[in-house]
């Protein structure tokens, strides 16, 4: 890897929670952004920041582009470590701090679905709940075909979906069908499974999942012109209500239902 940088930028001392880096040496603004919070890389209030900075490092490098080079595109992977990819929100957080977390945690989401890179989730492990809503906001899934889930459990936690939380699926597994289950039944989705019901784009062996998603932002890449500026803006069309709930929403699952 080349050019590595650690997020949050000032640790101090510890491990870093996010690395960004440019995989391929001719490509420098094809980023690989992998996450490494402890084992299951849970969304924290830390881990939330570290990724923004991470987008603001990345826009930094997109926005100093000199104009002879503004139509060169670029692309974002994101990845994690060993098991998970992500295994969601920090309970913890949601137990106790959620009316200040959710709406820190909904604006990244939103900020990644409208990202103005094309954005690949090269899923190395399960992605579950707050994870898979952070892969479903990605342009590209690509899903380790061997073992690891990518599943909305909160039906078994059990915990209601928040209208941001929900639109965020929905915008992505809109057939009804697999939408039922997804939600509804709580399934675990395998690779394959994922694969035909659309939820995933590719599924490739362990030691493929990253050179796959480098193949798919390599030629997704070239979409991002002008810097990424107008596919940010197309993004932000294309998922308007989304991205409005997203950042404006109702905090409260099924909240209407009492105005009725």
């Amino acid at each position: 890897m080349t050019n590595e940088h650690h997020f949050p930028a000032d640790v101090s001392s510890g491990e870093s929670l996010i690395t960004v880096s440019t995989p391929v040496p001719d490509h420098p603004t094809l980023f690989l952004m992998t996450l490494h919070n402890g084992v299951e890389n849970r969304f924290t209030f830390e881990m939330v920041d570290a990724i923004n900075q991470a987008l603001d490092y990345i826009d930094t490098v997109m926005d100093s582009l000199p104009d002879s080079k503004a139509n060169i595109g670029g692309a974002l992977i994101t990845t994690g470590r060993g098991k998970f990819y992500s295994n969601g929100l920090n309970m913890k957080i949601i137990q106790t701090q959620f009316q200040e977390f959710n709406p820190r945690y909904y604006k990244l989401i939103a900020r990644v679905l409208m990202f103005r890179l094309p954005t690949v989730a090269a899923l190395n492990g399960h992605a579950f709940a707050g994870g898979c809503m952070f892969a479903l906001a990605h342009d590209y899934r690509i899903m380790r075909e061997d073992r690891g889930y990518i599943c909305m459990n909160e039906v078994d936690i059990p915990l209601g979906l928040p209208p941001a939380m929900a639109a965020i699926v929905k915008c992505k597994i809109n057939e009804p069908t697999s939408l039922r289950q997804c939600v509804l039944e709580g399934r675990r989705f395998t690779a394959n499974v994922a694969l035909k019901l659309g939820i995933v784009d590719k599924t490739a062996p362990l030691d493929q999942v990253i050179p796959t998603a480098i193949e798919a932002a390599k030629a997704a890449s070239v979409k991002a012109k002008l810097r990424g500026l107008v596919l940010h803006q197309l993004k932000a069309e294309i998922y308007r209500e989304t991205i409005i709930k997203l950042l404006t929403g109702e905090p409260l699952p099924a909240s209407y239902l009492s105005k009725l």
